[in-house]
Formats: structure tokens, C-alpha cells, sequence
């Protein structure tokens, strides 16, 4: 038993490991010493079923026990200190310590185990401390931790591979794995590193089609574009309550992008909107409140279906891309007060989405249409000119770019077929990986912390979210997004604020839904 466990049994026992007790009939079983709060057991062939129901501490020693199933300690809820030493047991099944929400120690050494459930450790919201030492682990399951927010010490024997010590920072999920006790440094073996991880973390009412963030007056802030409620909403973050709150609603009946930009003081704000023509908002300072400025391009936008911001020379512009026939996909750029139309692009063919990203040096434009292939454009002259399409890409709903390893990939949207994802060999992007997709409008990459992270959305499943493995070139699946599971979402933003990593999800047809990122953080 390591020197650690001895010293908090003896906390946890105290004096009471002094004072005679006399249990109620059946509750010390003969193989076992009994204290007023704690029980030794050694040498018994079984789990013994009869303790006090007020027990704190039990330490079971060269026991028969060869497994720990679910429910094994359900009639001592009140443990503060379980320690398991010199067993037989190999496997422990998922919810084994169900029950045991006030469980603060675990220590589970020197026995023969070669392999634990990812569910094993599942119920034991308070543990701070856990010891898996000398015994014959060399995996540990993905997502083993989960929810295990109280854990702040683990074990640094807890594997039989060598370890590496490295100062540890975690700013969401803090365990520090010890191999002195303790106090000792954090040591965590590079191949066992546990994934980054989304939890749920809170929800925001009303349906959602489109979810950005922005930074003002050096505070994050996310922004919602809600249909159905007629608004976009601004959301900040708030210290005293640790939640996200609204700060300011803009009225935008059927709104479908609300599309923010920050000028010194200035905060913008593009609502693009089914009807009624869209909205340019601003706010000269701060203190005071977003108000409508500008009709943009009523003539031109009559069915807008996405917007973005790029920087063009120096100057900011917005894109929008109109679905409808008669209408058409604009560029308008800023002209002294406000934005107007710059160029008209890719009239009569219906554009469900656009997507600004650099290439070789100069910006592109890729406008997705429900009429033919995604269609890439290049800054020429002042002007958006063609440039190429992408082969092999049939009805492709939306695209989206990310970079990594100094290549530019493109994740390709389809609601019928496979998604793609793609990557730019300098004259065109060519097909790298497919996945299956039923039902999705999203396919969306987000660089969170050290991970580059995709999130595929779907109307039919769970959505998934990939990672992408350096050494191999692909996505990768990682986790799905749930519960509460999300219902036909259609855009991802991730957010940092007072040093922790939301991913937000807006749904078109449910809430929006805010996931916590978690991660260990190595760097030294």
C-alpha cells in the first residue's frame, strides 16, 4: 500500500481506529475489523455485503475478490476512503463504485489489473484523489475522467510505461498526477495524453441558424442569429454567475447571418435578413446601443442565405450570397459611413454559401450554389475574378477552410452523399478524405487550444466532431456532440473568456447548446 494511502487512511480513521465500537448485529463481517467509521477486511474469499450504513473509510487486503462489478458498493454510500491493496481482481466494469457520490479517496494498488471500463470510475462526482498504482495498466480508456471535475490527484504509478514529467496547466479539467504524493510534480505519459473533450455546459433558448464571436473593448462576446424570434442577440460573458447572459437584442425579423465587425470603438453589426430587406447596425462607442444605419443593396439581395467579413486592400467588406433567381451574390465594401455594393457575382445561381480564405498570398473568394459546382474566385484588379471551380463536387450545400502543417484544406458540406474534405496543391483542391453525411448542413473546422477540430452536423444523428492526426493527414472521430443531443444544427463558434473554452452549436430546429472544451495542457 503506498505511503499516501497509509497517511490518509489514518486521517480519515483518526482517532476513531482507537475507540471500541460495537456494530448492530451483522454489520462488521468476521473477516473484518471494525472501528466507529472505518472496517479493515483482509483475507476474506468475497466483497463483504454487511457494513454500517455511516462507514467512511474501507480498506480491503489480500482478499478473494476477483472482480469489481456495477453496484459493488451501493449499501455504503456514505465512504469518504475506499482502498483496495494486494487483490486478484483484473477488471473493473463500468460503475463499479456507483452509489459512492461522496467518495473522495480511491486507492486501488498493487493488484492484478490489466484493464478498466471507460465508464468504471462514473458517479464519483466528489473524488480528489485516485491511486491505480502497481498494477498492470498500460492503457487507460478514452474519456475515463469524464466528469470527474473534482479531481485534482492522481497517481504518478498509475501506469507501467515510463513516464515523462512536465509542469501541467489545465485550465478546464484540472488533475495533477503526482509521483511523489500529493505534492509532488505532474507526470503524464506523451502516448496516453487523454483527448480533448466537449462537454455540455449550458443552454440558450430559441433556434438558431447562425453563431459568431467577437472580441469588443478587449471582451468576447458571441452573437446569434434567431429567425424565429426575430432578433440577433449578443451574448457576454458573465463573471459573478460563471454563465453567458444577453447584453443587447437588434430586431431582424426572419434574420438568417448576423455578421459582426469591430472598428476601434465602432462595433458593426450585418444582419442579413429573408425579408425586409437587410440591415447595417452600428454603435459609435461604448456605452451606448447597436441602431440600424443602412438598407444594403435592396435590389441586389433579395434571398440572402450567408454573409461573411474579408479585408480587401486594406479596407473591410462583406459578402452576402443570395439564394433566390432574380437576385445576386454582392460584395459591398466600406465607403465613408457605410457599406455599399462593390461587385455583383455569380447572378441567377442561387448561392447557399460563401467562404473568404487566402491562397498563394492573395485573398479568394468560393461561393457554394444549389445550380452547379463550388465556384472559386481571386482578388484581380480590384475585382473578384474566376478562377476554377472544384471537380468531383456535386451538390455541395456549404464549404469551409482551415490550415494546418502549412497547407490550406477545405471541408465540403453535403446534405445527400458523402461530405469531402479536400486540400489546396496549388493550382486546385483536390479530393483527400469522404464522410458519410446524410443529412448535414454543416461541416465546420474550429482550431480550439492545440486541437484542429471539424464538426459535422447532421438533421438525421449525432453530430460528430473529428480531429485531425498530424501524422496521418486525415480527420479522425473523436467524440459526438450530446447529450443533450443537438437538433438539425447549422453553424459552430468557439470562444474563450476568463480562461476557459466554450464551443457553441446553433440549432435550427432546438436551442442553442454550449459545450465546454477540455483538454491536459502540456507545454511547458
Amino acid at each position: 500500500m503506498g505511503g499516501a494511502g497509509v497517511v490518509l487512511l489514518l486521517l480519515l480513521a483518526g482517532a476513531g481506529a482507537r475507540v471500541a465500537w460495537r456494530p448492530p448485529k451483522g454489520k462488521c463481517p468476521p473477516s473484518c475489523s471494525c472501528s466507529k467509521d472505518s472496517a479493515l477486511c483482509e483475507g476474506s474469499p468475497d466483497l463483504p455485503e454487511s457494513f454500517s450504513p455511516t462507514l467512511l473509510s474501507l480498506s480491503l487486503v489480500r482478499t478473494g475478490i476477483t472482480q469489481l462489478k456495477a453496484g459493488s458498493f451501493l449499501r455504503v454510500p456514505t465512504l469518504h476512503l475506499l482502498l483496495f491493496t494486494s487483490n486478484s481482481f483484473s477488471v473493473i466494469e463500468d460503475d463499479a463504485f456507483a452509489g459512492l457520490s461522496h467518495l473522495q479517496y480511491l486507492f486501488i494498488e498493487d493488484n492484478d489489473i490489466g484493464s478498466i471500463s471507460k465508464n468504471a470510475l462514473r458517479g464519483l462526482r466528489s473524488l480528489t484523489h485516485l491511486s491505480l498504482a502497481s498494477n498492470n495498466l498500460e492503457t487507460l480508456p478514452r474519456f475515463l475522467f469524464r466528469g470527474l471535475e473534482t479531481l485534482t490527484h492522481v497517481s504518478k504509478d498509475s501506469l507501467s510505461v515510463p513516464l515523462r514529467c512536465t509542469p501541467l496547466i489545465s485550465e478546464m479539467w484540472k488533475p495533477r498526477l503526482s509521483d511523489e504524493g500529493p505534492r509532488g510534480p505532474p507526470c503524464l505519459p506523451d502516448s496516453l495524453l487523454p483527448p480533448p473533450e466537449l462537454s455540455w455546459f449550458q443552454t440558450v433558448g430559441e433556434a438558431a441558424l447562425g453563431v459568431e464571436s467577437f472580441s469588443y473593448q478587449g471582451e468576447p462576446h458571441i452573437i446569434l442569429a434567431q429567425p424565429f424570434a426575430g432578433r440577433c442577440l449578443i451574448l457576454t460573458w458573465d463573471y459573478s454567475l460563471q454563465r453567458f447572459r444577453p447584453e443587447e437584442e437588434l430586431s431582424a425579423p426572419s434574420v438568417v447571418s448576423c455578421k459582426p465587425l469591430v472598428l476601434g470603438p465602432s462595433l458593426f453589426v450585418l444582419a442579413a435578413r429573408l425579408w425586409g430587406g437587410s440591415q447595417l447596425w452600428a454603435r459609435p462607442g461604448p456605452g451606448l446601443r447597436l441602431a440600424p444605419t443602412q438598407a444594403l443593396a435592396p435590389r441586389r439581395l433579395l434571398r440572402p442565405n450567408d454573409a461573411e467579413l474579408l479585408w480587401l486592400d486594406g479596407q473591410p467588406c462583406f459578402v452576402v450570397a443570395d439564394a433566390s433567381k432574380a437576385g445576386s451574390t454582392t460584395l459591398l465594401c466600406r465607403d465613408g459611413p457605410g457599406f455599399y455594393p462593390h461587385q455583383s457575382l455569380h447572378a441567377w445561381h442561387r448561392d447557399t454559401d460563401a467562404e473568404a480564405l487566402e491562397l498563394d498570398g492573395r485573398p479568394h473568394l468560393l461561393l457554394a450554389s444549389a445550380s452547379q459546382r463550388p465556384v472559386l474566385f481571386h482578388w484581380l484588379g480590384g475585382r473578384f475574378e474566376r478562377r476554377t471551380d472544384i471537380p468531383e463536387a456535386e451538390d455541395v450545400y456549404a464549404t469551409r477552410h482551415f490550415q494546418a502543417g502549412g497547407d490550406v484544406f477545405l471541408c465540403l458540406t453535403r446534405y445527400i452523399g458523402d461530405s469531402m474534405v479536400m486540400r489546396w496543391d496549388g493550382s486546385m483542391f483536390r479530393l483527400l478524405q469522404r464522410l458519410p453525411s446524410r443529412g448535414a448542413h454543416v461541416f465546420q473546422p474550429l482550431l480550439i487550444a492545440r486541437d484542429q477540430l471539424a464538426i459535422l452536423g447532421s438533421d438525421f444523428a449525432f453530430s460528430q466532431v473529428l480531429r485531425l492526426e498530424p501524422d496521418k493527414g486525415l480527420l479522425e472521430p473523436l467524440q459526438e456532440l450530446g447529450p443533450p443531443a443537438l437538433v438539425a444544427p447549422r453553424a459552430f463558434a468557439h470562444i474563450t473568456v476568463a480562461g476557459r473554452r466554450f464551443l457553441f452549436a446553433a440549432c435550427f430546429k432546438g436551442p442553442t447548446q454550449i459545450y465546454q472544451h477540455h483538454e491536459l495542457d502540456l507545454s511547458a
